[in-house]
């Protein structure tokens, strides 16, 4: 589906919206194509790698880390030594 700038610029929530739902969006100025809108195959991402057999779902639950309070051992004296 082709879309001049100037109506992607006017309604650009309503294009990206039909790209998200798996529609190509071309961008043309003066009615030559300049760019493309594509949905992002990403969110499908693991799905795919999971029926592709290359990803598994975890068998054991993951453990619960606990968050360690910020001062000398903390982000701030990582920083510190990082810097010297």
């Amino acid at each position: 589906m082709d879309v001049p700038v100037s109506t992607l610029r006017a309604e650009l929530k309503h294009w990206i919206a039909l790209a998200g739902e798996g529609e190509d969006v071309v961008i043309t100025e003066r009615g030559v194509p300049v760019a493309r809108l594509t949905p992002v195959a990403g969110a499908d991402l693991i799905a795919d790698l999971e029926r592709d057999g290359l990803l598994a779902a975890p068998t054991t639950p993951r453990p619960r880390v606990e968050a360690r309070p910020a001062g000398p051992a903390g982000v701030s004296g990582l920083v510190r030594r990082l810097r010297r």
